[in-house]
C-alpha cells in the first residue's frame, strides 16, 4: 500500500462537551491517508479543577500517538508537582515519562498490540491544560487585538539556533532541515534511535520529548482557542483559521460541526501535496466570565 488512498476517507468522528467553564468540539478524519496516525484526548474534568486537551500527530506509525494519548494526561495528574499547584512542571515530567514508559516490557508489549514498534515511530503533540491553579503566567493577551491570531507554540525545526546546538552537541547532524537528514523536527516522543547517548540526560539527547511550556492568564476578551496536526496548518494560517472560525461561530452552535468544516475546505481535490494529510482538530470556547487568575499551559514539542 502506497502513502496515499486512491479515494479519500471523509467520514469523521467527531465529539462535543461543556462544563461550567468552558465548552470544546473535536474532530478527526483519516483523508487522502493510506492510514490513520492522529490521536486526541479531551477531558473536561481531568480533576474538579483543570481541564485537559491535546492533539498527537503521529509519524511513521501511530503507536505513539495512541499511546500518548491514552497516558500522558494520567502522568501529569500522578506527577508531585501537580499536586504542589506547579502544572508546568508536571507537564514536562509527563512528556518524558512517556519515553520512559515506552522502553519498559509493558510498554513495548503495548505498542506492539497498537501496531508498531517504539523505534520506528514518534509523535508530535500539541496541546493545553487549562486550570485556575495554574502556574504563575509568563504571558498576556491584555494588550492582544481582539480579532487577531496569538500563537502559544511554536514549530521545533532542526534548523532553530536551539535546537541546532543540542542535535550538534549531542553527536548528530543536520542535513538539508532534517536531523541526521532523515526527521525533520527536532524534538518528538518515541523516535529512540535519536535517544541513544548514554552519558547524557533525555532534554539535551539528539532529539527530546522535552517541551515547551507557555502558561498565559485568560481573560473575558478572549474568546476560543484552536488545537490542529500539521494536516490543518499546512493548509491555513493561524490567522485565516481563527478568521474562518469566528465566521463559523456566527451561524453554527455546534463546535464540532465547525472542525468537520475545516477538514471540508482543507481537503484536496486529488492525492498529493497539501491537504492530503490526516487532519484532527479540537476548538476550545471560554464561557464568560473566564474567573480572575485562570491561566492556561500550551505544549508543543
Amino acid at each position: 500500500m502506497g502513502v496515499y488512498l486512491s479515494t479519500p476517507k471523509t467520514e469523521k468522528l467527531s465529539e462535543d462537551g461543556e462544563n461550567d467553564k468552558l465548552r470544546f468540539g473535536l474532530s478527526s478524519m483519516q483523508g487522502w491517508r493510506a492510514s490513520m496516525e492522529d490521536a486526541h484526548a479531551a477531558y473536561l474534568d481531568l480533576d474538579d479543577s483543570t481541564s485537559f486537551f491535546g492533539v498527537y500527530d503521529g509519524h511513521g506509525g501511530k503507536a505513539v500517538a495512541k499511546f500518548c494519548a491514552k497516558h500522558l494526561h494520567q502522568q501529569v495528574l500522578k506527577h508531585e508537582a501537580y499536586s504542589a499547584g506547579d502544572i508546568g512542571t508536571s507537564v514536562q515530567k509527563a512528556f518524558l515519562r512517556m519515553d520512559e514508559m515506552m522502553c519498559g516490557q509493558r510498554g513495548w508489549r503495548e505498542l506492539a498490540v497498537l501496531g508498531d514498534k517504539m523505534d520506528k515511530v514518534s509523535g508530535f503533540f500539541e496541546g493545553f491544560v487549562w486550570s485556575p491553579k495554574g502556574d504563575e503566567a509568563n504571558d498576556h493577551f491584555d494588550d492582544w487585538p481582539p480579532e487577531e491570531a496569538y500563537n502559544l507554540s511554536k514549530d521545533h525545526k532542526p534548523d532553530l539556533e536551539l535546537e541546532k546546538d543540542r542535535i550538534l552537541k549531542a553527536g548528530g547532524f543536520i542535513q538539508v532541515g532534517r536531523v541526521n537528514g532523515s526527521l525533520n523536527l527536532a524534538r518528538a516522543i518515541g523516535d529512540a534511535e535519536f535517544k541513544q547517548n548514554k552519558s547524557l540526560p533525555a532534554e539535551r539527547q539528539i532529539v527530546t520529548a522535552n517541551p515547551d511550556i507557555n502558561t498565559v492568564e485568560i481573560c473575558d476578551d478572549d474568546e476560543f482557542l484552536v488545537l490542529a496536526c500539521d494536516g490543518i496548518w499546512d493548509c491555513m494560517s493561524s490567522q485565516q483559521l481563527v478568521d474562518y472560525v469566528r465566521e463559523q461561530l456566527n451561524s453554527e452552535t455546534e463546535l464540532s460541526a465547525i472542525c468537520e468544516r475545516v477538514f471540508d475546505r482543507c481537503l484536496a481535490p486529488t492525492a498529493g501535496g497539501e491537504g492530503c494529510d490526516n487532519m484532527t482538530m479540537i476548538l476550545v470556547q471560554f464561557k464568560k466570565p473566564v474567573g480572575s487568575g485562570t491561566s492556561l499551559s500550551s505544549t508543543q514539542h
